[in-house]
Parts: C-alpha cells; sequence; structure tokens
C-alpha cells in the first residue's frame, strides 16, 4: 500500500515542528489510510499544537456544491481553534490568520487536472507564508490520472486565473508535491517549502493501484472514474453543453435538450473517434444547475483503455462534433460568457483551456489532428521542467 505524506509525518515528525503551533489547510479528503482525518491526527499528535485550519474551495468537508459558491469559517466545534476559508471573502490567507503560527502544513487530495483549483490555493498559501517568512509543509498525495499522458495546451501568459496559476498543460502527471516543487523553483523562489513525500507511489499507476480510500475530494468527483475524464471534460463547463452535474456521474456524462445524437455520431465520425473510450448514448434528467429538470439527449463516455485515452482530445472532439452538426448554427450551443471563478473579462472556455486557442479552433472546425499537434509543440519546453521536479518513477518500485 502506498504511504500518503499524511502517514509519513505522522510516523516521523519533523524536529523543527516538534511543540509549534501549527496551520493546517485541509478538507474532507484529507484523511490517513485507515481514514483519520488530519485535524483530529494533529490535534492528538503529543508534538503538535493545532493553532489554525484552513479550508479551500467547496468547505472543510465538501458542503459547498459549486463554482463561486464561498463559505465562511468559525471556530472548530471539537478543538476550539479558528477555522478559516480560503474560498470567501479571501483566496490567500490574510497575515492574521497566519498570526501566531509557526509553521501552515498544506494537504488537499488533487485531481491532475490544472482547473482544479487546489493546485492554485496552494500557489496561493506559498506566496503568503513567504511574505510572512512561515515555512510551509506539503504533505504529498497521489495524482490520481498521471497513468494519462500529457495532454491539452500549455496555459498562456495574460490566461493566468484561479483555474490556472503556472504555465502547465492541462493534464500535467506531477502530484501536488511536484508542483509545489515546480511552483517553488519558478514563482517562489524565497519561500520555504518541505514536500513530504509518499512512500511506494509510482506514476504509471491508478488510484486503486495504491490501496488507499477514495474520499471525495469536491461533491463533482465521486470516483476514480470522474478523475480519469475530468481533464478534457471540465471544459464543457464553459460551454451550454451540461457535463453532467446534477446526476450520479458527472464528466462522465455529458448532452442537451438540443442534441442531435445521430447528427453528433455521424461529426464524431468524421472527426475521428477518440481512443480509448466508447460513447453510449445516454438520456438523463439533471437534478441541478444546467438543463435542470430538462430531459438531455447525450452520451456517458466509458473508458476502456487508459493507457491511450485522452482526455482533452476526447472533449475537443465532442466540442467539434456538436458545432459541426449543426447546433452552433442557432443559439442552443455556444461558449459562455459571464464570470467564472472571479474572472470577469475573458470567457471561461479560455481560462480553463488556458489560451483562446481551443475556442477559435473549434468555431473554425478545425482539425483535431492539427490541434493535437499543436498541443504538442506547446509542450515541448514544459518536458524539461517536469523532469527536473519530477520525484518519482514511472514504474512499480
Amino acid at each position: 500500500m502506498v504511504k500518503p505524506g499524511l502517514e509519513c509525518l505522522l510516523n516521523d515528525f519533523p524536529g523543527e515542528l516538534r511543540n509549534r503551533r501549527v496551520g493546517v489547510v485541509c478538507h474532507a479528503a484529507s484523511v490517513t489510510s485507515s481514514y483519520e482525518h488530519i485535524i483530529d491526527a494533529l490535534a492528538r499528535h503529543p508534538a503538535c499544537r493545532l493553532g489554525a485550519i484552513f479550508g479551500p474551495q467547496h468547505g472543510l468537508y465538501g458542503q459547498t456544491q459549486d463554482n463561486m459558491i464561498e463559505w465562511e469559517g468559525a471556530d472548530h466545534a471539537l478543538h476550539k481553534v479558528p477555522v478559516y476559508s480560503l474560498y470567501g471573502k479571501v483566496r490567500k490567507p490574510a497575515p492574521e490568520m497566519l498570526a501566531g503560527l509557526d509553521a501552515l502544513v498544506f494537504d488537499l487530495q488533487d485531481a491532475g487536472a490544472r482547473p482544479y483549483t487546489y493546485l492554485w490555493t496552494l500557489k496561493l498559501c506559498m506566496e503568503a507564508c513567504s511574505e510572512k517568512n512561515i515555512p510551509l509543509y506539503v504533505l504529498d498525495r497521489p495524482n490520481p490520472v498521471a497513468r494519462l499522458g500529457f495532454d491539452g495546451p500549455m496555459l498562456r501568459p495574460g490566461y493566468f486565473s484561479f483555474v490556472g496559476g503556472a504555465e502547465i498543460p492541462l493534464c500535467y502527471r506531477l502530484t501536488i508535491g511536484e508542483i509545489a516543487a515546480l511552483l517553488r523553483r519558478v514563482y517562489h523562489t524565497s519561500a520555504e517549502v518541505h514536500i513530504v513525500w509518499m512512500q511506494g507511489w509510482w506514476r504509471n499507476s491508478l488510484y486503486r493501484d495504491t490501496g488507499l480510500p477514495w474520499v471525495l475530494p469536491s461533491p463533482n468527483m465521486p470516483t476514480p472514474d470522474t478523475a480519469i475524464v475530468y481533464p478534457g471534460m471540465v471544459l464543457l463547463e464553459a460551454t451550454t453543453l451540461s457535463e453532467g452535474r446534477g446526476t450520479t456521474r458527472p464528466f462522465e456524462i455529458f448532452g442537451a435538450p438540443f442534441l442531435n445524437i445521430r447528427k453528433f455520431r455521424e461529426h464524431l465520425a468524421k472527426i475521428g473517434m477518440p481512443e480509448g473510450c466508447v460513447f453510449r448514448e445516454h438520456e438523463f434528467i439533471p437534478t441541478f444547475q444546467k438543463w435542470a429538470g430538462t430531459c438531455c439527449y447525450g452520451m456517458q463516455i466509458h473508458v476502456t483503455d487508459v493507457s491511450v485515452f485522452k482526455p482533452v482530445e476526447t472533449a475537443a472532439a465532442i466540442l467539434l462534433a456538436v458545432q459541426a452538426s449543426g447546433a452552433g448554427a442557432s443559439s442552443d450551443f455556444h461558449f459562455k460568457t459571464g464570470p467564472y471563478e472571479y474572472e470577469r473579462e475573458k470567457m471561461a472556455i479560455d481560462i480553463l483551456s488556458g489560451s483562446d486557442s481551443i475556442r477559435k479552433s473549434v468555431l473554425a472546425g478545425a482539425a483535431l489532428s492539427e490541434m493535437r499537434k499543436a498541443w504538442q509543440r506547446e509542450r515541448e519546453p514544459f518536458l524539461d521542467l517536469f523532469r527536473s521536479v519530477a520525484h518519482y518513477p514511472e514504474e512499480r518500485p
């Protein structure tokens, strides 16, 4: 069984943290292999003094459902320490929140996709700790989709947001600890960052290979299967297509009341059916979010071969096929405007994908093969950076 950074910390508690006042950034998935939550584990640890708790988007225990649904903290009922929200009035720890703390411990389960906001909560915590000269301890956890190859475009300068805070591809294969090393190297060179690495993890693995329990890191990430399709299907959030929110299989299901399945299939066949998956026709009625209470005609993606599946290419093929099927000629299918994750100027699809290239390619009916080649060229400089911060072996030790 893989041993996550949390258990490595508890088993070999750093001397410099002994009897020091520690803050912890955590959420529902911050548990040991025996399901003990980090708050309780640190509170009972004889060498640790728990001083404050910080929670990210979706709340300390995953209670807030959607994007831009904020929450605010209060004192922890059991441990009598302040709980601060990093997805409310602030997203970066304020100096007064860090006052009196000797260190900040960060333990969030990432999903392996650039738009997942926990990476950027990490970056803001790193910045805040650097400004206060407080050490940051990042407890590493598995990237549930590290087995997938690099996929999708790079984030370009000018498109930084709370769903993209570093020039990395949509699907980047690094753990959150390795991302911490990248952020320190590129953006916060003066920060004091300590990474507590996992034991026994290898990159070419699936989450089920770790032996660790899967706890929902966010309300719409119910299973590791969701995580596999998420790096691409999250792009549908920026369209009038339902990405399956309001169903029991978010991001694996997509559709809309206006989608003509026959035409969609025809154009998908012309574009080229994505590898490693099967599309099965599926109708659904979302209980909330887009098209709530309305029957949507769509598909469920069944991933059949993770070794060749490309989630971003798959999502791009979906968007190209929907646009080509004629839905794009009406007002039914379009890229949404309006605020998205606190960005009020750029379109949601552009900040999610990292540039305007996917939007423009879809509207122009570009060839998927050309999009793929452009992404590969963009990613070439990233590969050296990836190798410089990669800590774990590709194959099982």
